[in-house]
């Protein structure tokens, strides 16, 4: 039997090589807030809160444009939606967790630590699932975390001139290639990719989420005929 401190570091040594990856993703999203005029208190309260590098991005980039408050909730709502699914599936090696374990849990959950803490606990079940997970957790939390305060402080003292706004897409490409790896996921990109497109002329940035949506249905669509 493993320790919860073993399990712990063992949990740590996975999610360094991941974090490599984190540091550029964060440190963007912190220029990005601060290059929109996003206050540099209120970008790091954004980070902290959201914890959602994709959602913050959106939720950035309509603070850009000015859209309205319910526009960017619902933005960063409909891509969070996943989250819900890496819930339903991991909830279940959590079960006897008390409330509040669950929710500083939940709290941690992002797409890297799902899916490498859910390999682990499916492969061993002897691994202490709380300990392992936080292990791969809380590196990725306070990687993000640094990553974005080193964004805002090099965004505040980048000329406006500069436009580093055009960062953002540039991010959402980088995060999107890597996800797109069967047929569901290729059409899901490729209709709301299309529809964003389509759409970019509709009022107060609808057309993110007019995209987001249909390009979902697209995906649940060809993964149910499949």
């Amino acid at each position: 039997m493993s320790s919860p401190r073993a399990d712990f570091l063992s949990g740590v040594r996975v999610s360094l090589p991941i974090t490599l990856g984190i540091v550029p993703f964060g440190t963007v999203a912190g220029v990005a807030a601060v290059s929109v005029g996003i206050p540099a208190v209120h970008a790091l309260a954004m980070s902290v809160v959201i914890f959602a590098g994709a959602s913050q991005l959106a939720a950035v980039e309509l603070i850009g444009k000015s859209a309205p408050a319910a526009v960017i909730v619902l933005t960063v709502l409909i891509i969070n939606l996943r989250m819900m699914m890496y819930s339903a599936s991991i909830a279940p090696h959590f079960e006897r967790l008390s409330t509040r374990w669950k929710a500083a849990l939940s709290y941690l959950l992002t797409d890297q630590a799902y899916a490498v803490s859910l390999v682990e606990f499916e492969s061993d079940e002897t691994t202490n699932r709380r300990w392992y997970y936080l292990g791969v957790a809380a590196p990725l939390w306070v990687t993000w975390q640094a990553a974005t305060v080193a964004g805002i402080l090099l965004g505040a003292n980048v000329p406006a001139g500069w436009h580093l706004d055009f960062a953002i897409p540039l991010v959402f490409l980088a995060v999107l290639v890597p996800a797109v790896t069967d047929r569901p996921t290729v059409v899901a990109a490729l209709v709301g990719g299309t529809t964003a497109v389509a759409a970019d002329g509709l009022p107060f940035d609808l057309g993110l989420v007019v995209a987001a949506i249909v390009g979902i249905a697209a995906g649940l669509l060809v993964e149910e005929v499949a």
